[in-house]
């Protein structure tokens, strides 16, 4: 049988062909059209909107704490991902069951809860006030929000690579003298980080443009805790929509340069650990 009569999909040009056209009516259409209709109101305008104190106060909320919130899950991802495919203990299901919650939870319901813990009067909250840390309508809150919906991400992208891991190679370390540190840092870790980078980005990428779940934490405090998201719905309700367009035209392309050194960043660990083994 020829390799031709084997392919499930048809031919290159028509995959191709379908494969732009989907593209672009899903992703590249509405896209252009945001930046086109930014671009009815002319550099000045333009640059006067997205340049405003209170707009450049919730990019820097947005981004800074979505880049955090990406780091700490990278971390504490990687470690719920090594205890469930590593260790065998009572209620593993149900914990690792839990992981996805806040994929199937509504943002709304998930912000209100989030809420309702960390105020002052919240089961953490009334903990946390007296000795001074305040989480519910701070930035710290969307950081908070931010952590809770991104970290499944990171847990979901590690899990498989770590159950495929064979651990022959980790003994084999070990018979070699090597640390357990050593073990993870030099045997490990370059095997999970593209895995890592894959979680890292995709959670950071959800949390840029989260707005449920974090708007009641938020408290919505002008140039303390307004998102980014938060600017773009009230310029919509006020009809202002090259407005709109103009803040989402500025959230894109630092997020498209960002998502762009993540996967650099990715492709530079694949090929480092291809060359290693």
């Amino acid at each position: 049988m020829s390799a031709s009569a084997r392919r499930i999909f048809p031919g290159f040009n028509l995959s191709i062909g379908y494969t732009l056209v989907y593209l672009s009516l899903i992703v590249l259409i509405p896209l252009a059209s945001v930046v086109l209709k930014a671009g009815t109101l002319g550099w000045e305008s333009f640059w006067e909107v997205v340049s405003a104190p209170n707009v450049v106060a919730s990019y820097r909320l947005s981004f800074g704490m979505s880049l955090i919130a990406g780091l700490i899950n990278s971390v504490f991802g990687l470690v719920l991902a090594w205890v469930l495919v590593r260790y065998s203990f009572i209620g593993k299901r149900y914990i690792d069951a839990l992981i996805d919650l806040p994929f199937a939870l509504p943002t709304a319901v998930a912000g209100i809860a989030l809420t309702a813990v960390h105020a002052p009067t919240g089961w953490v909250g009334q903990y946390l006030e007296p000795v001074g840390i305040k989480v519910a309508f701070t930035p710290l809150g969307v950081l908070v929000a931010l952590v809770f919906i991104g970290l499944p991400f990171v847990v979901r992208t590690v899990q498989p690579v770590l159950e495929d891991m064979e651990t022959e190679v980790e003994e084999a370390a070990a018979c070699l003298g090597a640390s357990r540190w050593q073990t993870f840092r030099s045997v490990v870790l370059p095997i999970l980080l593209p895995a890592i980078f894959t979680g890292f980005a995709l959670a950071f990428a959800r949390a840029v443009g989260e707005y449920g779940s974090v708007i009641f934490i938020a408290g919505n405090i002008p140039m303390v805790s307004e998102i980014t998201p938060l600017l773009i719905i009230t310029r919509l309700e006020q009809y202002d929509y090259a407005g709109a367009t103009a803040i989402a035209t500025v959230m894109l392309v630092i997020s498209l340069l960002m998502l762009l050194v993540i996967n650099g960043l990715q492709a530079w660990s694949a090929k480092r650990t291809g060359r290693s083994h």
